[in-house]
């Protein structure tokens, strides 16, 4: 990619710009001042253009026998394998993780298509037996119609791969809107789809704010479905506007994650597991680890060893350094990082380590310093602190430390989030009720709470999210109907027994 690339709107199988005649630029987090392209600017026309198109190929796609558009996803991919590296390297320079976790999260991607390509294959409903004489009953499923995807910067191909994958799968047809932050990887998904040979209109990519895309989906009544990932003050504001039509919403929102290290857990794993939590993707994760809630007696042990694995992290840019903690997205989350840290140090937790900005002059559009933030450890924060409660999706760990395995629980549950959460300790019973007591939708042992497979269902509860799970067998279901069918082949006609 280079400064010369332009991403345009896809809309019934043509690239089209925007109807503002406007764009916005995408930069480099790591060297704000390379322009890496520009996207189009769309206007509620043009919004309005891709749902019709979207409107006139749903019944025609739906038509298409399920093991047809299953083995679509397939095509998309293996287009995908042929081109792990180009899709690695435009994830890095848009949003900033290092060339390792962007090949990763190709991988990923192409894990996600293939199991849903493969659910084209498998039963999709079942056969029931019923009171009455001669009767056939069974389930099966039907598309909803036109669905829109909203999807986050964080994991610009994996999150709308999985979104988007199971909803043709069932036979929708999609209005995707990406952020405007990564619109390189959302071209590129969305080419491959057109390589792949998707019919015009199936699938449609369309740029534009959210103030005007995501509210134009909201309220236009062709759009049945909308599945959304992204932060709890938008997800919450769209959820009760699409209630009010009765329209089905899947929200995929914040976590603030804990893991839980007992006085007989292995620490070195632990740290490991930690620093991997915390600071991979520069914490600019829904399932980062942002919360330490530890033992007394092994808390200095264990902060010991995690400084010093913490002070071992390279930051800087992660193409040239396909091992390096990148910078994080853009301006804004880098002030919105800085202010919790600001606020922390305010509030009397223990700074032991980064807590600031890396590089001089500061970043911005004119500056060729990145949004580069130090990996940041503060001890002695309460459970009270915004520090422990907060959401920052940045490279910033709180220590806690708990009397025991009950506090440890109690707090870890207090807060209004409930994505993921992960328990170090040798002690199976201590391993089972945490199973049964903590309030996370993904629960890891002896594991970080980071990561999913294709295959598993993932998501939260609380303020997490809503509106069934995504990923795994699951994943289609947000995106269908059932109907149940009686089919009475007796040709007597009965007198009783109807219900």
């Amino acid at each position: 990619m280079d400064h010369r690339d332009v991403y345009l709107n896809f809309i019934h199988g043509q690239w089209k710009q925007g109807s503002s005649g406007q764009w916005d630029d995408n930069r480099n987090p790591a060297k704000p001042t390379e322009l890496l392209g520009k996207a189009t600017r769309s206007t509620q026309l043009d919004l309005d253009r891709a749902i019709q198109a979207a409107e006139e190929a749903q019944k025609e796609w739906a038509r298409k026998p399920r093991p047809a558009r299953g083995a679509l996803l397939t095509k998309v991919a293996q287009i995908l394998r042929g081109k792990t590296e180009n899709f690695s390297k435009t994830i890095t320079r848009e949003m900033g993780k290092n060339l390792n976790e962007g090949r990763r999260e190709v991988g990923k991607t192409i894990n996600v298509l293939e199991f849903m390509a493969a659910e084209g294959r498998r039963p999709t409903g079942q056969v029931i037996p019923s009171e009455m004489p001669n009767t056939f009953l069974y389930t099966t499923r039907t598309p909803l119609g036109v669905v829109g995807v909203i999807t986050p910067w964080n994991f610009p191909l994996c999150i709308p791969a999985w979104k988007i994958a199971p909803a043709l799968l069932e036979g929708n047809t999609v209005v995707f809107k990406p952020s405007g932050l990564t619109p390189g990887s959302a071209t590129l998904l969305v080419r491959a789809f057109e390589e792949a040979g998707i019919p015009p209109g199936v699938l449609n990519l369309i740029y534009g704010s959210g103030s005007v895309i995501g509210e134009g989906m909201v309220h236009n009544p062709k759009i049945r479905a909308i599945s959304f990932t992204g932060s709890n003050e938008i997800g919450n504001a769209l959820y009760a506007q699409a209630a009010k039509q009765l329209k089905r919403v899947q929200l995929e929102m914040g976590g603030k994650n804990p893991i839980i290290i007992l006085s007989d857990a292995d620490l070195d794993l632990a740290v490991e597991a930690t620093v991997m939590g915390a600071f991979g993707s520069t914490g600019q994760r829904c399932t980062a680890t942002s919360r330490i809630l530890i033992e007394k007696s092994v808390k200095e042990a264990f902060t010991e060893k995690l400084l010093a694995r913490t002070r071992q992290i390279k930051v800087g840019d992660g193409l040239a350094d396909p091992t390096a903690m990148g910078p994080v997205v853009d301006e804004k989350q880098y002030h919105t990082v800085l202010e919790a840290i600001e606020m922390a140090k305010k509030g009397g937790a223990r700074l032991l380590c980064g807590g600031e900005a890396i590089g001089s002059p500061p970043p911005g559009k004119g500056s060729e310093t990145g949004y580069f933030i130090a990996p940041t450890i503060f001890d002695e924060v309460r459970s009270e602190m915004p520090l422990a409660r907060e959401e920052v999706f940045g490279p910033v760990l709180a220590i806690l430390e708990v009397s025991g395995f009950e506090e440890a629980i109690q707090i870890a549950n207090e807060v209004k989030y409930g994505l993921s959460s992960s328990i170090y300790t040798r002690d199976v019973q201590k391993v089972l009720e945490y199973a049964d007591q903590i309030e996370t939708g993904m629960l890891h042992v002896n594991s970080p709470t980071v990561g999913g497979e294709a295959q598993a269902p993932f998501g939260g509860v609380k303020a997490t999210g809503l509106g069934g799970r995504e990923m795994g067998s699951t994943g289609p279901e947000f995106f269908c109907e059932l109907k149940t069918i009686y089919v009475d082949y007796n040709t007597a006609v009965r007198q009783g027994n109807l219900y």
